[in-house]
């Protein structure tokens, strides 16, 4: 048996769609989610002989996971480009995991596909706000990078949310109308993109009136208000703004009503910082440039506001 498990973001599902355009596994069972529900393999029932590919997951969060299938006698391959926490060996575990700064997953698989499906690799690198590394990848190929961009951006935005019902697509749709094109420059024009095209669109408005909670040369840390637009576009959101301000760190803080969700992008110059700061508290985790904390409760915005104020001027 075939378990295919992924972060439902851009990264995710561009990775995924390389390795299943190599190799497909149409009856692989699918295990998915909102770009935060990272303990994917919680729910991997594998057994003797299962074949389990995990991506763009924490294996720092997935630990017990992993453990579990391999001592029932599964095989797990596992790539991605997070902080993976302890080291961990197996006979029936092979890691493809780099985690310095500009990396995604999309770009190991790519690595590890000696290239064969890379119009996809840009495009999850991209969605990772990976800009300058999808760049490179594009290098002399006849690609619209600018449509490719907002691609990535685009089905990133999908993943965001506190629940399922909060998505435009089901990451595991999303996956499905994606990988049935081998490039993505004829998906370019579908119903799916014209949808997120669509609804990204009207959710950026709700980002544009957010409450600036605190600013300086070094950070900005900004507040959406609660609703299903703002849990939306609270990551891309984030990354449009590191992107615009490079040299500056930045924090978006999504209101659920007493607790926040957290999206805390480091400066693109550095890319280092995020995934320490998220740490602090107990819900974080994360890369060195982008991070999150799921459950920030109202007590905590303060605290948090001034370890964020720390963390990048320390690194300034």
């Amino acid at each position: 048996m075939q378990w295919d498990v992924f972060n439902g973001d851009a990264d995710g599902i561009c990775s995924l769609i390389q390795l299943r355009l190599a190799e497909p596994k149409p009856d692989a069972t699918i295990v998915t989610g909102v770009k935060r529900d990272i303990a994917l393999m919680n729910r991997v029932e594998a057994g003797e002989g299962d074949q389990v590919t995990a991506l763009d997951i924490s294996l720092a969060k997935n630990r017990d996971g992993v453990e579990r299938a391999l001592e029932a006698g599964a095989h797990v391959f596992y790539a991605d480009h997070h902080d993976p926490g302890e080291p961990m060996e197996h006979p029936n575990l092979t890691r493809r995991i780099v985690t310095k700064g500009e990396m995604c997953t999309a770009f190991i698989i790519d690595k590890h596909l000696d290239g064969a499906f890379r119009d996809w690799a840009i495009v999850g690198a991209f969605g990772d706000n990976m800009n300058a590394l999808a760049a490179g990848l594009g290098e002399g190929r006849d690609l619209p990078l600018e449509r490719l961009q907002e691609m990535g951006v685009l089905l990133n935005y999908n993943a965001y949310g506190s629940t399922l019902e909060d998505l435009h697509f089901h990451p595991e749709a999303l996956y499905r109308a994606m990988v049935e094109h081998e490039t993505p420059v004829t998906a370019l024009d579908g119903e799916t993109m014209a949808q997120l095209r669509e609804g990204y669109s009207q959710d950026q408005h709700v980002a544009e009136t957010a409450k600036t909670l605190q600013e300086s040369d070094t950070g900005l840390a900004i507040l959406l208000p609660e609703g299903a637009a703002s849990r939306r576009i609270s990551g891309v959101w984030g990354n449009k703004l590191a992107t615009e301000n490079p040299e500056r760190a930045h924090a978006v803080l999504t209101d659920r009503g007493g607790v926040y969700t957290v999206s805390i992008r480091a400066p693109i110059a550095t890319r280092k910082g995020a995934v320490d700061l998220a740490k602090q508290f107990e819900t974080g985790g994360g890369r060195a440039a982008a991070a999150g904390i799921n459950d920030l409760y109202e007590a905590d915005v303060e605290r948090f506001l001034s370890a964020f104020d720390v963390a990048f001027k320390a690194s300034a």
